[in-house]
């Protein structure tokens, strides 16, 4: 992995020298987009249409339009000179128990490595985060824009993660949830605890794969082959009339898979 940003993590007096390195990729197969004609892949050109000419990266710049067709311009340099303590410190500005942190607000995920001379005061902040269960909320420039974070322990890295400031994180209270138009009965509420618990299992990544992907990869490598594409008809959802019924068959169905996936293999002596 390569980092993309160098500064400290900053808490209290202590400065630790750091590297942040990005903990996430997309595993999505990409496109091009290709001109039907002659199949050739489209270009997307920057063009300014009152000079009608192509526009190289050099000649482009950042404006704000405070009013319309009216702009200010800002350069690096402005944003480089920004009267802020975060342009290359990870500030932390509290301590928060980890269970206090609503996942709605986390995004990005990245991993934090010690610099050249932080080590000792990596571990040690390392350690104590992780022996008292607190996570810090702290606060840096990243991209020309200051980031809240969520700075935590995962598989003994100290974790990176930027967060959604409170204003950006709607509020689903407009929503209408239909809970007081409609009666739950006991044997209702009995059955979806059963089914709950049938399909719960301790959390394991690696159980989840994407169908999707999987079967987008076996057509293009069939199209590739020349191989005629089998088309799968779409399963068609059956109508829910009666709830109590739905998860009944749910929970058995549950139950079946179950003993299905818990049943031991047969012996050699017992095929035979």
């Amino acid at each position: 992995m390569r980092s993309f940003w160098k500064g400290s993590l900053g808490f209290g007096l202590v400065n630790i020298p750091v590297r942040l390195y990005v903990a996430t990729e997309k595993h999505d197969v990409k496109f091009r987009q290709l001109h039907k004609e002659c199949m050739t892949p489209i270009k997307y050109e920057k063009r300014c249409p009152v000079c009608d000419c192509d526009i190289t990266s050099d000649e482009i710049v950042r404006g704000y339009e405070y009013e319309s067709g009216r702009y200010v311009v800002l350069e690096e340099e402005d944003f480089e000179q920004l009267p802020l303590t975060t342009n290359k410190m990870i500030e932390i500005q509290n301590f928060v128990p980890a269970a206090d942190i609503d996942m709605a607000y986390l995004d990005r995920m990245y991993y934090l490595e010690p610099a050249e001379g932080g080590d000792k005061a990596y571990q040690l902040l390392l350690r104590a985060m992780d022996q008292i269960q607190c996570w810090a909320v702290a606060k840096f420039v990243l991209r020309s824009r200051e980031s809240l974070a969520l700075v935590w322990v995962r598989d003994r890295v100290l974790t990176l993660s930027t967060m959604f400031y409170a204003g950006e994180v709607r509020s689903p209270q407009r929503l209408d949830l239909g809970a007081g138009a409609v009666k739950i009965s006991e044997k209702e509420q009995e059955l979806a605890l059963k089914l709950i618990e049938e399909l719960s299992i301790p959390f394991e990544p690696e159980r989840y794969s994407s169908d999707y992907q999987t079967a987008l990869s076996d057509l293009i490598a069939a199209k590739i082959a020349g191989a005629e594409v089998e088309t799968a008809v779409p399963k068609t959802q059956p109508k829910v009339v009666d709830l109590m019924a739905a998860l009944q068959a749910s929970l058995d169905k549950a139950q079946q898979m179950a003993e299905k996936e818990n049943k031991p293999e047969p012996s050699r002596s017992e095929v035979r």
